[in-house]
């Protein structure tokens, strides 16, 4: 088929049809294309995400919206494709706990199985989970890593020591993303108004008391990809400009299997505040786009702050859950040592996990860092791991935290340092 503009354009299609899309792109780069495709007399399917705008042509097209797949469509597509793969290589795999509600078309879904049956080749063929969750990973689109930093899950909820209650909602946060299209869409339960199939989370608690750590734990229990969203890149000072970048990362994650992570999420989802000035203005309006924006979203959204008390009202209303996580109790923080202390790193038999726990009330993060000083200290020693290390490295820490380094609280062990 020649070019519109050719004087002689005739179509050269015998017996066939064309199909064009997406659509709105094509109208976007070339107003005038999709009009000459429509009065060329070949039989034209147009294909695309965009409402039919009547300016694009004369004629009135036939117009078909392909319905979202039920979760009972997507786990079909998934047993067809692991059955092509074979018995043996998929023997044990449970497509509706890995896959069922993760939102791919066929042809994603049978990159993915191809994908995991590659990776599964490299040992002996046999497809694990892992090989799956991967495979959905290399689905996403790269556009999203150009405004958020992703990040691989490499943690499960064993390595989260919170405690009873905060366990607890994390679990029905997972499962509410789990299940959200059955009871949604299959039993009809969705809201009005508009708003999205999305979930949206708010984990407020100080810094070091295991938020980032959760939000990657539970991407990893869904098998997606944790985005954390750098504000650097967000915020603007230019009026309109943060709105524009936060559409960006929404548009973006729209059409990824992920988790959308927003970090120091009061500083864009902040209180609004009287009209005082013209910046109070334009920053009320931030903020009204924003709860819009994350009404309408169709991913899961994990807004955390250290600071709750600054989230506006009006988006805590609309969230599906808010979790509080506060400071570890000295059993919490026994665990913690246990764990940030694990093998394979070399320990004295002088480690005291009891005084560690009930002297230094610190949140996990720090806890973490001063397990990570005391192994950096041993290896410039070439020694294993001893208890005055650990103190030393526990000493850094409060000074870095602007905490006073007390004799009540060291102890026995505040002459070694």
């Amino acid at each position: 088929m020649r070019s519109p503009g050719s004087p002689s354009a005739k179509p050269l299609l015998r017996g066939a049809g064309l199909v064009a899309g997406p659509v709105e792109h094509l109208a976007d780069a070339h107003p005038d294309i999709i009009r000459w495709l429509t009065e060329s007399g070949v039989p034209l399917l147009l294909v695309g995400a965009a409402t039919w705008d009547p300016q694009w042509s004369s004629a009135n097209p036939l117009m078909v919206e392909a319905p979202v797949l039920t979760v009972g469509n997507r786990l079909a597509l998934w047993t067809e494709q692991l059955a092509a793969a074979g018995p043996e290589a998929t023997a044990g795999l449970d497509a509706a706990a890995l896959a069922g509600h993760l939102a791919l078309g066929p042809a994603q879904v049978r990159r993915a199985v191809e994908a995991a049956a590659v990776s599964a080749r490299l040992r002996d063929g046999v497809i694990t989970p892992e090989d799956l969750r991967r495979g959905v990973r290399a689905q996403n689109a790269a556009g999203l890593e150009r405004l958020a930093r992703r990040i691989e899950p490499e943690v499960d909820w064993e390595d989260l020591v919170v405690n009873r209650t905060v366990h607890r909602a994390l679990t029905d946060l997972a499962a509410r993303a789990r299940h959200r299209d059955r009871v949604l869409a299959d039993w009809r339960m969705r809201r009005g108004g508009g708003r999205g199939r999305g979930v949206s989370a708010l984990f407020a608690g100080d810094s070091g008391t295991g938020k980032t750590l959760a939000a990657e734990v539970i991407a990893a229990d869904l098998g997606l990809d944790l985005y954390t969203v750098n504000l650097a890149t967000v915020v603007d000072k230019y009026i309109g400009e943060t709105e524009k970048n936060l559409e960006r990362i929404f548009a973006e994650a729209g059409g990824v299997n992920a988790v959308l992570f927003f970090d120091e999420a009061d500083a864009i989802f902040g209180k609004r505040s009287d009209v005082k000035d013209a910046h109070d203005r334009y920053a009320n309006i931030e903020s009204a786009y924003l709860l819009q924006r994350l009404e309408t979203f169709d991913g899961l959204a994990v807004l955390a702050t250290n600071l709750r008390a600054n989230i506006d009202d009006a988006f805590t209303r609309r969230l599906d859950a808010i979790i509080d996580f506060p400071e570890p109790t000295a059993e919490l923080r026994r665990a913690l040592w246990v764990r940030c202390l694990a093998p394979p790193l070399p320990l004295a038999d002088d480690i005291d996990l009891d005084f560690l726990a009930e002297a230094f009330g610190m949140a996990g993060g720090n806890i973490r860092s001063a397990s990570t000083t005391a192994a950096y200290l041993a290896a410039a020693d070439g020694t294993q791991v001893t208890m005055k290390l650990i103190v030393m490295a526990v000493e850094q820490e409060y000074r870095k935290l602007g905490r006073l380094v007390m004799e009540r609280e060291f102890g026995r062990f505040y002459a070694a340092l």
